[in-house]
C-alpha cells in the first residue's frame, strides 16, 4: 500500500507542478513576442540562437498547423505548456523544423484527436500530452530517442501505440491509466521499461516484451486487468514491486532462469493464475507477490531462494507450500512454510481449512504469518512461542478461538485485525504489550480477559469493538476504562450453554471456566431462604476450565451450588 499511495503521490506531485509551470510559463517567460506574420499570429514566442520557441497559443483552436517559420527563422521546440489546456484543439500538425516537444505541451487538450509528429522530433517531454482523453491514435517516428515521464497518460481513447527503435526506454508512467490500449510494440533497442509505464491499461490483452529489455519497473503493468499472456525473456534481470498487481486475467507465468528476485506484490491480486514457475535463479521473495492469488493451488520454493517476505497471504486455494529438497533455509512440514530450524513459522497456505495446532518447539510466528486465511477456524499456539508478530492473524474471518500460551510477552500491531468471528480471547499475564490495532474491527469480540495486570495497549487497540474488559482479584493497576472499553472484575462461570450442563453419569455436573491457575471452590445448599453453604470441590485450574459433578445430587429434594474463590 505504501508504494500505491506514493505512486499517487507523485502524479499529484506532477500536477501541481504543472499547474505552477503553466502559470510561470505565461507571466514570467522573457523576452516574448507577438508573431506579425499572419501564420503566426497566435502564438507568443522566444527567440534564442536564431532560433523560435513557442510560448503559448492564443488562437481559436479547431485543427491547427503550427508553422515552420517565424520571422524568417525556424521554430525549433514546442516549449513546456504551449497548448496546455486548449480544450478547443482537436487537430494539430508539428513542422519538420521542430526537434523537441516540451513538457506539459498539451496536457489537457480533451478535444485533441489527431497530431502529427515529424521525423525531426527527437524527444516528447514529461507529461507532453496528459489527459488528451480523445487522441485515438499517434504515430511516433523514428526520430524520436526520448519519450518523457507521463507523456501520454490518461490518454483513454487511444488503442495501439507503435514505439519507434529509436527509442531506449520506456519512462515513468508513459502510458498510464491509456484504458483503451488495447496493443502495443515494444521495439528491440528498449533495454527497460519505467515504473507504472503501463499501468491501469485494462484492455492490454498481451505484451511480448524483446530481449533486449533488462529491467521492468515497479507496477509496470500494474491493473492491466485484460493481459492474458506476457512472456519475459532471459534478458530481464530484475521484475519491480507490484509489476503485475491486479492483473486479473494473467493464468500462469513463467519467471526466466535470468531473474534473481521478486519484488513486494509483484503478482498480488492475480485472482486468476493458477500456476507459476519459479526459477533456482531467485534468492528472493518480497513481500505480498502472491498475495490475494485465490487460484493459485501449489508453489515450489526453489533451493536458492535465501529470503521470502509474507509471500502468500490470502491464496485461499493454495493447499501446500513446497520447498525443494536439500534447501538451506527452509523447510516445510504438511505443506506449512518454516524456516530450516522449524522454530519460526513463516506462512501458513491459506487454503488449509478448520483448526490448526503449532508444534511445540516454534518460538515465533512470523509477521502475517496467517493473514487472509479466511478458513482457518481455530488455532492452538504452543507455550515455546514468545511473541505473535504483526499482521499474524489479520483477516481470519472464521477464527472463533485462539489460545495465546504464557509465555508470550507482545502481541504486535494489526495482530487480529478484522477477525470477524473472534468472540473472546484471554490475555495471559505474561503480555506486557498490545499493539497498535491490535484487536480492530473485531466486531463480535464480546469479553477480553486479562489474566495480569494492565499491559502497555497501542492506538485504538480495540477499535470498532464493544467488549468488556476483564481483570483477575489480586491485580493491580485497573481504571474503570482501559483502551476506551469498559472494565469488570473477572469471576469464575458456570458454561450454562454446553451439553455438559445437567445430569451425566448418575451425577449431576456443569463446566466452570476460570484462568488457568486460579483457586475455585464449589459450594451447596438446599435452602436458599435461609443457606448454608457446604464445600464439595477445591480446584486449582491446570487450564481455564474444570469439569464438576455431584453424585450426591439425589440424596436431596434440592440442591443449589456457587462458585467461590477463597
Amino acid at each position: 500500500m505504501v508504494n500505491r499511495e506514493k505512486k499517487a503521490n507523485e502524479m499529484e506531485s506532477a500536477r501541481l507542478l504543472a499547474g505552477l509551470a503553466v502559470f510561470l510559463g505565461i507571466a514570467l517567460n522573457s523576452p516574448t513576442a507577438r508573431a506579425s506574420a499572419d501564420s503566426a499570429q497566435d502564438y507568443t514566442y522566444t527567440t534564442n540562437n536564431n532560433a523560435i520557441t513557442i510560448t503559448r497559443y492564443t488562437g481559436p483552436g479547431g485543427v491547427v498547423t503550427i508553422p515552420d517559420t517565424i520571422n524568417g527563422l525556424p521554430v525549433t521546440r514546442i516549449g513546456t505548456n504551449a497548448f496546455y489546456g486548449v480544450v478547443s484543439l482537436t487537430s494539430v500538425t508539428i513542422p519538420n523544423s521542430a526537434t523537441n516537444i516540451g513538457g506539459w505541451t498539451f496536457f489537457g487538450c480533451a478535444n485533441l484527436t489527431n497530431v502529427t509528429i515529424p521525423n525531426s522530433v527527437t524527444s516528447i517531454g514529461d507529461y507532453a500530452f496528459v489527459d488528451c482523453t480523445r487522441l485515438t491514435s499517434v504515430a511516433i517516428p523514428n526520430s524520436v530517442t526520448s519519450i518523457g515521464w507521463g507523456a501520454f497518460e490518461n490518454c483513454t481513447s487511444l488503442t495501439s501505440v507503435a514505439i519507434p527503435n529509436s527509442v531506449t526506454r520506456i519512462a515513468l508512467f508513459a502510458f498510464f491509466s491509456c484504458s483503451n490500449l488495447a496493443t502495443v510494440m515494444i521495439p528491440n533497442s528498449v533495454t527497460s521499461i519505467g515504473d507504472y509505464a503501463f499501468g491501469d491499461c485494462t484492455r492490454l490483452t498481451s505484451v511480448p516484451i524483446p530481449n533486449s529489455v533488462i529491467s521492468i519497473g515497479r507496477g509496470a503493468f500494474e491493473n492491466c486487468t485484460g493481459l492474458a499472456s506476457v512472456t519475459i525473456p532471459n534478458s530481464v534481470t530484475s521484475i519491480g514491486s507490484w509489476t503485475f498487481f491486479g492483473c486479473t486475467s494473467l493464468t500462469s507465468f513463467t519467471i526466466p532462469n535470468s531473474v534473481t528476485g521478486l519484488g513486494d506484490a509483484t503478482f498480488r491480486n492475480c485472482t486468476d493464475l493458477t500456476s507459476v514457475v519459479i526459477p533456482d535463479s531467485v534468492t528472493s521473495i518480497g513481500w505480498g507477490v502472491f498475495e490475494n492469488c485465490t487460484r493459485l493451488t501449489s508453489v515450489t520454493i526453489p533451493n536458492s531462494v535465501t529470503n521470502i517476505g509474507v509471500a502468500f497471504s490470502g491464496c485461499t486455494s493454495l493447499s501446500a507450500i513446497r520447498v525443494e529438497p536439500l534447501n538451506s533455509f527452509y523447510s516445510s512440514v504438511d505443506g506449512v512454510l518454516f524456516d530450516k530450524s522449524e522454530t519460526r513459522l513463516i506462512q501458513y497456505p491459506g487454503g488449509k481449512a478448520g483448526s490448526y495446532a503449532i508444534s511445540n518447539g516454534v518460538t515465533s510466528i512470523g509477521w502475517g504469518a496467517f493473514e487472509n486465511c479466511t478458513r482457518l477456524t481455530s488455532i492452538t499456539i504452543p507455550n515455546s512461542v514468545t511473541s505473535v508478530e504483526g499482521s499474524t492473524f489479520w483477516n481470519c474471518t472464521s477464527l472463533t478461538n485462539v489460545t495465546i500460551p504464557n509465555g508470550v510477552t507482545n502481541i504486535g500491531n494489526y495482530a487480529f485485525v478484522d477477525c470477524t468471528r473472534l468472540a473472546s480471547v484471554t490475555i495471559p499475564n505474561s503480555v506486557t504489550s498490545i499493539g497498535d490495532y491490535a484487536f480492530v474491527d473485531c466486531t463480535r469480540l464480546k469479553g477480553v480477559y486479562f489474566e495480569g495486570n494492565p499491559p502497555n495497549l497501542g492506538q485504538d487497540a480495540f477499535g470498532g469493538s464493544s467488549a468488556a474488559l476483564y481483570y483477575l482479584p489480586g491485580t493491580t493497576g485497573w481504571d474503570t476504562t482501559f483502551g476506551g472499553l469498559t472494565t469488570a472484575l473477572w469471576k469464575p462461570a458456570v458454561q450454562t450453554t454446553e451439553n455438559s450442563l445437567g445430569v451425566q453419569t448418575n451425577g449431576f455436573g456443569f463446566t466452570v471456566t476460570w484462568a488457568s491457575g486460579q483457586v475455585i471452590v464449589v459450594e451447596a445448599s438446599t435452602n436458599l431462604s435461609n443457606p448454608t453453604w457446604t464445600p464439595l470441590q477445591t480446584n486449582t485450574l491446570s487450564s481455564n476450565s474444570f469439569y464438576f459433578s455431584d453424585p450426591a445430587w439425589m440424596n436431596y429434594p434440592a440442591r443449589f451450588y456457587r462458585i467461590q474463590s477463597p
